[in-house]
């Protein structure tokens, strides 16, 4: 079992930084951890995973001190318990638009007395070797992020609601689906959107995340940090293609 660095990182007031990886590929999940990034966001519901691969990228995140987050593909519970007893730290559960949702994947995802999540005996408790079963559920409740997606109005309707939601320890704010729910207006409608609701999830205690960020968009992801969000999540093929760009046409204007 490990410590969280990441939610360490909130703990201590610094926003965190997070890859998203859609492909089975544990040596981008090293790669990011050795550049020096805090977490990956192991992407199975738009990715083709298995749990078998993700718990090899967990395993890479585990060498690499990176913090193993998947997107899960549903809020189902069980889908929530075989995730989680791969090893991964966090789960960002998509499309949840109320209170009771967000209960239940708290519950879902906690031990007793804070949840009612099943216990194994697996990797998530070093397969029970020098800790007792009381010691090692209080320590994955300690360390487990549990991060509903705010990407729907209904949820930005319900967003005071589903943050005060004990258990629940970061909000994720995703544009794309989100200017879907809208009926995709203008960019500017969806910002609009997203800076109302980034402050008020801070102002109810909880962390936020944001997603949709682009690398080359620098100013709109300080404006964001600045409005309250803690956790910024970019495409690992967009940052690894941003960087291939850099470098060729760096070296085609010192040639010239």
């Amino acid at each position: 079992m490990q410590i969280n660095l990441t939610k360490e990182k909130l703990k201590s007031g610094s926003p965190a930084f997070g890859a998203i990886i859609h492909e089975y590929s544990p040596g981008t999940v090293e790669l990011f951890g050795a550049i020096g990034y805090d977490f990956v966001m192991i992407d199975c519901e738009h990715g083709g995973m298995s749990v078998d691969q993700v718990e090899n990228m967990v395993r890479g995140a585990e060498v690499f001190g990176i913090t193993p987050i998947a997107r899960i593909p549903n809020h189902d519970a069980s889908t929530i318990l075989r995730f989680l007893d791969r090893g991964v730290q966090g789960i960002i559960v998509p499309h949840i638009n109320t209170r009771s949702q967000a209960e239940g994947v708290t519950e879902a995802a906690r031990y007793h007395p804070e949840g009612c999540r099943g216990v194994g005996g697996g990797r998530a408790h070093d397969y029970g070797i020098n800790t007792t079963r009381s010691e090692s559920t209080k320590f994955v409740n300690d360390n487990i992020l549990v991060i509903p997606m705010i990407e729907e109005v209904e949820a930005i309707k319900n967003v005071g609601e589903i943050a005060l939601v004990e258990g629940v320890d970061v909000l994720h704010v995703a544009p794309g689906d989100l200017g879907q729910s809208m009926g995709n207006p203008p960019q500017s409608e969806i910002r609009e959107a997203m800076d109302k609701v980034v402050p008020k999830i801070r102002g109810a205690g909880k962390w936020v995340g944001v997603g949709g960020n682009s690398p080359s968009d620098v100013e709109r992801v300080s404006d964001l940090i600045n409005l309250g969000a803690n956790m910024i999540t970019i495409a690992a093929q967009g940052l690894m293609k941003s960087g291939a760009e850099s470098f060729r046409k760096s070296v085609e204007n010192h040639l010239t």
